[in-house]
């Protein structure tokens, strides 16, 4: 093996700049030469890349989003795309490629493995519900975010006594809110993965009202419910001062964490190794503080399962 290429995909993750420096300088660090490839599956189909040195992902580490770049590329998903990629492919030189990102990302590179060329993978995803690793890149940082948010309403909640719902990302896993509302200590955490009851949602609020509560919190995960939905609901059925906060992306931006920091490093440094030692068609991932790879087939072979006893404990703590 003489050259790979890296490239990033999907929705932008803090610590996917941490992951491509480790990739690009693990690389140099065994002899091996890197392409970038700028805009994901765009820039494979495009020929949108350049070699890479250890310059290139200087002071990068510390920044969120991706200094390569990501884009949508519909092209990749037909015959005509990926044969043209593979074209690119064969023009850059590259031996194997190297893909950040999450499950879409990852079903992109089953089909350059499908076609004969080898790739492995890095779970990068804010929304965490990759299977076969504990934790995705980016996860930890949009779960700090949140709870940051959380905080800083709950001091308007407080002084106003409101009730406040606030919705968060994570596709069609609720993650991220079972992570920040138990962090944050919201009320009631509404998740896709389980079922709710608004009926109960608002028992609960006016029982802390009846203690002398001042505010509530209510986290709704997007996948479960909209937040504006959620909110008017318990509006009309309590009568009580409700507002709404939709996060949106601002989960997504702002500098990764030193834990997400450390593990896209990790995970960057072990997929070098997992090349060099001749495998691919694999994802590395993060399971009981190791580093671990597994087939991309089984990383996709389901969404990765919702902690329930975690959710439970939230449950009880916010009573």
């Amino acid at each position: 093996m003489r050259r790979i290429g890296v490239l990033t995909s999907g929705g932008d993750a803090p610590g996917m700049n941490a992951a491509v420096r480790a990739v690009v300088r693990k690389a140099i660090y065994h002899g091996l030469e890197v392409v970038g490839f700028r805009r994901g599956y765009h820039g494979l189909v495009y020929g949108e890349y350049s070699l890479m040195q250890l310059g290139s992902v200087a002071d990068i580490i510390h920044r969120g989003g991706t200094v390569l770049l990501t884009a949508r590329a519909p092209e990749f998903l037909e015959p005509e795309g990926r044969q043209k990629a593979l074209g690119i492919i064969r023009e850059s030189g590259i031996d194997a490629l190297v893909v950040i990102g999450g499950d879409g990302s990852f079903r992109g590179a089953m089909a350059l493995e499908e076609a004969g060329f080898p790739a492995v993978g890095i779970p990068g995803t804010i929304d965490n519900d990759i299977d076969r690793t504990d934790y995705s890149v980016g996860f930890d940082t949009a779960v700090n975010n949140a709870t940051d948010a959380i905080n800083k309403v709950r001091d308007t909640a407080t002084s106003h006594e409101r009730v406040y719902v606030m919705e968060v990302m994570g596709r069609t896993a609720g993650h991220i809110a079972l992570a920040a509302g138990l962090a944050g200590g919201a009320e009631s955490i509404l998740v896709p993965e389980v079922p709710f009851n608004l009926d109960e949602v608002c028992e609960r609020l006016q029982r802390g009202v009846k203690r002398g509560k001042l505010h509530s919190i209510i986290l709704v995960a997007e996948g479960a419910a909209s937040g504006l939905k959620v909110a008017e609901e318990i509006k009309e059925r309590t009568e009580m001062d409700t507002r709404v906060t939709i996060l949106g992306h601002l989960q997504r931006g702002g500098t990764p964490t030193a834990f997400d920091r450390m593990l896209a490093s990790r995970l960057g440094a072990a997929a070098v190794d997992l090349l060099l030692s001749g495998c691919h068609g694999q994802m590395v991932g993060f399971v009981d503080n190791t580093v671990k790879s597994t087939t991309f087939s089984e990383a996709l072979a389901k969404q990765k399962p919702f902690p329930e006893d975690l959710y439970r404990l939230a449950t009880i703590l916010a009573i």
